[in-house]
């Protein structure tokens, strides 16, 4: 994960508490833990909203705060914790922390997420090439512990989001933010979104789980730009029966400009799918 840096004095109040009705724009996705079924076997009440949603969510308040300087040059840490359902209502709100804001996301009379905002101070950018570009393998193998080995590149097939999608996509966040459709500036959970498509199109998942980022924006990245995202496997460990993967990441615009520096960490292996397939491989034996 990137180094959670602090930010710069605030001197304006609090920005305060958001609402919105949660939902899960991934019930079609490959991912399964999006899916009623499987995530109600998995113990869930239902499906699983992603967390990058979650995070689109929680960049509401520092978006508020401090407009779109956060975009350029704002850093954020961000956990999940308990499952966001569809359609329930998620209520974010900040609490003063240091120089920055701690950020907490209930929803269903449970704490969600929490994360922290801030503005660092100013510094240069990566260079591009600081971390490997990776090519997306014609045919994508199982995810394993070979597949995810550490210092594996996990690239990405270049986006270019268009004024189409950006629309769709703060309509399916129901993002009322009115800085990213006035200045054509993409939403920070679309950047995220990107570290997603890093595992997606790299491995074949069975259910998976988001559990944490870090982010520190170096430019607001604009609709139309072509993005890419350069990526590192920094470690593949299990803790508590999970199989979790975290990767260092770069967010590129056409190839030359450093959007944003991202860590991510997910669960690809729940332990629930590991002791499934060791139950299978003993009645098999």
């Amino acid at each position: 994960m990137l180094e959670f840096l602090p930010g710069l004095p605030m001197t304006a109040p609090l920005p305060a508490a958001y609402e919105v009705r949660a939902h899960n724009g991934a019930a079609a996705s490959e991912n399964k833990i999006h899916d009623d079924t499987v995530a109600q076997r998995f113990g869930f009440r239902g499906a699983l909203v992603p967390g990058v949603a979650v995070f689109a969510y929680m960049a509401h308040l520092p978006v508020a705060r401090w407009g779109r300087a956060f975009l350029e040059r704002g850093a954020a840490d961000c956990r999940f914790q308990k499952p966001v359902y569809d359609g329930e209502m998620v209520r974010v709100s900040a609490e003063a922390e240091g120089e920055g804001f701690a950020l907490l996301v209930e929803s269903g009379g449970e704490r969600c997420a929490t994360g922290r905002a801030a503005m660092p101070p100013p510094r240069e950018a990566p260079a591009v090439d600081s971390l490997p570009a990776g090519t997306p393998p014609a045919e994508r193998p199982r995810a394993s512990e070979e597949s995810l080995a550490v210092g594996r590149a996990l690239g990405i097939v270049p986006v270019v989001i268009d004024r189409a999608a950006h629309s769709a996509y703060l309509d399916e966040t129901r993002e009322t933010e009115p800085l990213y459709r006035a200045e054509g500036l993409v939403h920070p959970g679309q950047v995220l979104r990107l570290a997603n498509y890093a595992l997606l199109q790299n491995v074949v998942l069975g259910p998976w789980i988001h559990v944490g980022i870090s982010i520190r924006f170096h430019a607001a990245a604009r609709v139309g730009e072509e993005l890419t995202l350069r990526s590192r496997i920094t470690s593949n460990t299990v803790n508590k029966g999970h199989a979790i993967v975290a990767f260092d990441a770069l967010v590129v615009a056409d190839g030359a400009r450093v959007i944003a520096e991202i860590g991510h960490s997910a669960i690809w292996r729940p332990r629930q799918v590991a002791e499934a397939s060791a139950s299978e491989q003993h009645h098999s034996a």
